[in-house]
Order: C-alpha cells, then structure tokens, then sequence
C-alpha cells in the first residue's frame, strides 16, 4: 500500500499507487475498520468503471455491472494514507529508515533485543510484531547478503516462515499530458498478455490530482519471472528497468486503444508482490506464545490488502491476550 513521488523532467510532481491500486472488504471484522478509516478521511470508494481487455481478440469487455458488486476502496491522498494514520496513533512510537538486522533472544530476561543493519542496538521489548514475509528467507540474504533476521532455531514452532514462496511483479508508472479519452475504463485487466496483467487510471481515484493523467501498468508474475530470472534477484540496473518499462509500454500501446506516448515513464520491481500460499489460514497469524512474537501479513491468510489487515487483528489480538502478563 505503498506511494511513489516522481518528477518529470519538466519539474512536475506526479503521485503514484505503484503497488495496490485498492482494496476490497468482505470480512465483517474488516470492513468496521475501514469504515472508522472512512469516517476519518482515510479512505473513499473509487467509483469508476472497470474491464477487462483481451489482447488475442483485441476487443474490451465491459465487466461493470459484475465490478459493481463489491466496493473498491483507496487511500486518500494516497494509499499509503492508512499506514501513515496509523504511525501517529496516541501510544505509537514510530522510528522510519530503521532496519532489523537480527532478533536475539535474552533466555533469562525473557526479552527480544533487536538490532539494526548497521549493528546498533534498538533496544529490549516484551512482545514483537513483524510483518516481513523474509524475515526467516534465505531470499532475505540472496536480495542483501546478509543473514536473516530472525534465526528460526529461536521459536522452531514459527518454521512455516523458512521460506515463503511469492510472485514478483513490475510496475510501470506512467504520465500523459492529455486523458486517455479512447480507453473506456479507468481499471483494466488484461487477458491473453504474457506482458500485462492490469492497468489503473491514478489521476481518476478520489483525492488525486487531476494536473495530468497518470496511470500503472502491473506485469504478469511469469514476465516478472523471466527477467528476474535472467538479471538475479540483485536491485535491477537501469538498462533492466528501462528495457522493462518499453516492454510494458509496448504491449499498452499495441492494444489499439489509440494511447499516446507518455511525457513520463519510470519502471519499478515489486519483487515480493504477491505470496504464492497462505502459511496461517486458521490462525491468520503466527504466532510463539513463550517468546511473545506475533508474525502477521497477507502471506498468512490471503495475498490481499483484506487479508493483510485481518492477519494484524489476530496479531494484535495475541498480544492483547498477554497484556497483563507483558
């Protein structure tokens, strides 16, 4: 749920949801929070019009009136709205550029000491959450080099964490000087694309400029895959990013929806997008009751904004259990 700021060469601030484009509710449990969030300003339902786009036929299916049955929900101003809420809860300390390096456990204490990446000691705490997929990977030292955070030996009944299988995905950001007035839908999915999978129209989400037209390009998992697979898991270089950004560019451009070129364009990986399982279906979370450390996210339940939220309720919820005893 995460926003991008960029500048066009021109000198123009241009705002991107580059990883969920929105959301959706089912769950009772999740929608009474997001309407708190509703009624606070942090979210508003985009209400548009979606399809999807078959680029064997080249022809587009208007699937509105089926989209129209469950609500999408975005951030405002953006959809990182609700996590920067969150950060300035009353009770809620939040320190930012500040990564976990290694958890240690103090057997005696009964205490986790966390460390950062540059070897700085953060402190004692009673209970931990976390809600990093690779805090246990090998994936986490294949990206940095380094060890994973948490050793697994610490709380063996959190082994499900060794290694969770994700999709990658990239993102293309792009910026038009003019709307896209030929293509009928602000959302599209595509079928029948090795290269695209969905596309979303930023500038047409409640609470979002209107300056200039912006819109995401998400790739298929098997596209992402190849060109990872080709240039490791390593930050890809610019000549990988920007070949990737004409690829997906093409393949927008060949749907003969008359698209212009855009006055900007800027690829980005999102390597661990989607979770390939779900670790925690019952339990939506994971959980040591002896070492006090809830682990939480939308690998634990369904790979989903919906999903990641109720994870955080059955974390908390642990946390809460122990709450005279911490």
């Amino acid at each position: 749920m995460s926003q991008r700021r960029e500048r066009s060469e021109d000198g123009r601030e241009l705002l991107f949801d580059h990883g969920a484009p929105y959301f959706t509710v089912t769950n009772p449990d999740v929608l009474s929070v997001v309407t708190e969030w509703e009624s606070r300003g942090l979210v508003a339902e985009w209400k548009s019009n979606f399809g999807s786009f078959d680029c064997f036929t080249n022809k587009f299916v208007n699937t509105e009136h089926q989209e129209r049955e469950s609500k999408k929900y975005v951030g405002v101003p953006g959809m990182n709205s609700i996590c920067k809420a969150l950060c300035h809860e009353p009770g809620v300390d939040s320190k930012f550029n500040m990564g976990i390096g290694k958890f240690e456990w103090l057997e005696h204490e009964n205490l986790w000491s966390l460390i950062g990446l540059d070897g700085q000691h953060l402190g004692h705490f009673k209970g931990v959450v976390a809600s990093d997929k690779n805090i246990a990977s090998p994936r986490f030292t294949a990206i940095t080099g380094q060890p994973p955070p948490l050793d697994l030996s610490l709380a063996p009944e959190l082994v499900k964490l060794h290694d969770i299988p994700i999709y990658p995905c990239f993102a293309l950001m792009l910026g038009f000087n003019e709307p896209l007035s030929l293509v009928p839908a602000n959302g599209l999915s595509f079928t029948n694309s090795k290269v695209l999978s969905r596309a979303h129209c930023e500038s047409s989400k409640p609470g979002r400029s209107s300056t200039s037209e912006r819109w995401v390009l998400h790739s298929t998992t098997e596209y992402a895959k190849d060109v990872i697979a080709q240039s490791g898991l390593e930050k890809p270089s610019k000549e990988t990013l920007s070949k990737v950004g004409n690829e997906m560019l093409q393949e927008f451009l060949g749907t003969g929806l008359t698209i212009p070129q855009p006055f900007f364009m800027k690829a980005r990986r999102w390597g661990s997008a989607f979770p390939a399982t779900s670790i925690a279906k019952e339990e939506k979370c994971v959980w040591s009751e002896k070492k006090k450390l809830a682990i939480c996210g939308d690998f634990c339940l369904s790979p989903n904004v919906e999903g990641a939220i109720l994870s955080g309720l059955a974390a908390a919820s642990k946390l809460k259990g122990l709450i005279g005893t911490l």
